[in-house]
C-alpha cells in the first residue's frame, strides 16, 4: 500500500510527485509517455529555462525525481480506478497489476484534435501549435494560417493578431460556424475567412512554406496554429466519481482536491491556463496539499474529515469546545513554563521577557512565548 499514486508523469504530474517525496510519502509515478508537448521543439516562458525542449525538461525532472528514495517511476497506463469501502484506492494498470494507495494525484492531461492536414506532424511543434500565449510571440511580423471553425476561432485568430502580420483563418472546408457578428469583428481586423479544404502543408520542418487548398491554390505563411478542441486524456477522474465543469475539466478547489476524498488532480485537465509553469505550480500544491493530508496537517476538503485514511496527528484533533477557555489558556501556560524550564540555561536560548530581551543577546537565539 503505497501512500499516493500520482497518475500521469508530466510537469503536474513529477512536481506533485516531488513534493510528496519530500514530504517523505512512499510515492508512485505511472506514466504513460504520451505527454502533450511530446513532439514540440521548444516550450518558452519558463523563468531560468526560456527557452527549453520539453523532452529534455521533462528528462531532468525524472531524474531529479529519481533521487528521492520514496518516490517510484512505473511506466503504463492506469485503465481504470476505484475507492475501496476503507478510503484507500486500487487503480489498475495496462499491464494487469494493481496499485494500491491512500491517495491519488491526477495529471492524465489532455488531447489535442489535430486538422487532417497531410505533413502534419512533419511542421506541429515547430511551426505548427495549438496555443498562441505559448507560441504567439515567434508569429511576430509573419503570415499565420489559424485552423478551425467553431465561434472560438475568433477570439484565437483576434490573439495571433496581436503579433502576427496577418492571419487567415481555414475552416478546413467546414461551414464557419460564427454569425455575422463574428465575421464583422474578423474583418474589423483584417482577418479573412476562407472556407476551404487545407490538404497539405508545404515545406521542410522549421521552414514552413505555406498551405496547399482543395482548389490546387497555395496560402503563403510562416506559422499555422490551430483551435479545433482539446479533450481528457483519460476517464479515470470520473471512475473514481469526480465531477467535470461545463467545459470538461476536473473540478478542483485552491488546493488540487476534488469532490472525492483523497483524490486531487492537477495540470491540463483542471481549469485555467494550459501553460508549462502553471501546470508544475498546479501539481505542487496539490502534491504539498496531499502530502499534509497524510501527515493530518491539513490540505483536506470540508467534509473529508475521517473520510481519508492516513495520518491521525494532533492537528486533526478538534479541541474540546466545551472545556472553559480560562482552562484551555492554563494548560497552555503551563507547556509553556515546562519549555522555558528545559531550554533557559547560560548556554541555551532565553525567553524573551515582556516584550524585551537582554542587548547582548541576539534576536535570532531568542524564544518569544506566543502572546
Amino acid at each position: 500500500m503505497h501512500d499516493a499514486v500520482v497518475v500521469g508523469g508530466g510537469p503536474a504530474g513529477l512536481a506533485a510527485a516531488t513534493w510528496l517525496a519530500r514530504y517523505q510519502c512512499d510515492v508512485v509515478v505511472v506514466d504513460s509517455g504520451e505527454h502533450r508537448n511530446r513532439w514540440v521543439d521548444d516550450a518558452h516562458g519558463y523563468l531560468g529555462s526560456d527557452p527549453m525542449h520539453p523532452a529534455h525538461f521533462l528528462e531532468q525532472a525524472r531524474e531529479d525525481l529519481s533521487r528521492y528514495p520514496e518516490a517510484v517511476l512505473r511506466e503504463g497506463r492506469a485503465v481504470s480506478g476505484r475507492r475501496e469501502d476503507d478510503g484507500t484506492f486500487t487503480l489498475a494498470l495496462d499491464d494487469g497489476e494493481p496499485v494500491r494507495a491512500k491517495r491519488v494525484v491526477l495529471a492524465t492531461g489532455v488531447r489535442d484534435v489535430f486538422p487532417e492536414v497531410d505533413d502534419f506532424f512533419e511542421h506541429y511543434g515547430a511551426s505548427v501549435f495549438h496555443c498562441p500565449t505559448c507560441d504567439g510571440y515567434e508569429s511576430r511580423d509573419q503570415a499565420v494560417v489559424a485552423f478551425g471553425w467553431s465561434e472560438q476561432v475568433v477570439g484565437f485568430a483576434l490573439t495571433l493578431k496581436g503579433w502576427a502580420a496577418s492571419v487567415t483563418v481555414v475552416t478546413d472546408g467546414r461551414r464557419f460556424e460564427g454569425d455575422a457578428w463574428h465575421r464583422e469583428r474578423l474583418a474589423a481586423q483584417g482577418v479573412r475567412v476562407l472556407e476551404d479544404d487545407a490538404v497539405a502543408l508545404l515545406g521542410s520542418r522549421g521552414d514552413l512554406q505555406g498551405v496547399r487548398m482543395r482548389s490546387g491554390a497555395v496560402l503563403p505563411c510562416r506559422l499555422a496554429f490551430f483551435s479545433i478542441a482539446h479533450v481528457p486524456s483519460s476517464d479515470l477522474d470520473l471512475q473514481l466519481g469526480c465531477d467535470r465543469t461545463d467545459d470538461g475539466c476536473t473540478a478542483v478547489d485552491d488546493q488540487g482536491a476534488t469532490r472525492v476524498p483523497g483524490v486531487y488532480a492537477a495540470g491540463d485537465m483542471t481549469p485555467g491556463l494550459q501553460l508549462v509553469q502553471v501546470a508544475a505550480a498546479k501539481g505542487t500544491i496539490a502534491g504539498v496539499a496531499c502530502a499534509r493530508s497524510l501527515r493530518g496537517e491539513g490540505g483536506l476538503r470540508p467534509g473529508w474529515e475521517g473520510a481519508v485514511p492516513g495520518y491521525e496527528g494532533p492537528m486533526t484533533q478538534h479541541q474540546d469546545a466545551e472545556r472553559p477557555a480560562a482552562e484551555r489558556l492554563d494548560e497552555l501556560g503551563d507547556e509553556i513554563d515546562d519549555v522555558r524550564d528545559r531550554t533557559d540555561g547560560d548556554d541555551g536560548p532565553t525567553f524573551i521577557q515582556k516584550g524585551r530581551h537582554d542587548e547582548g543577546q541576539p534576536v535570532d537565539d531568542t524564544i518569544a512565548p506566543p502572546g
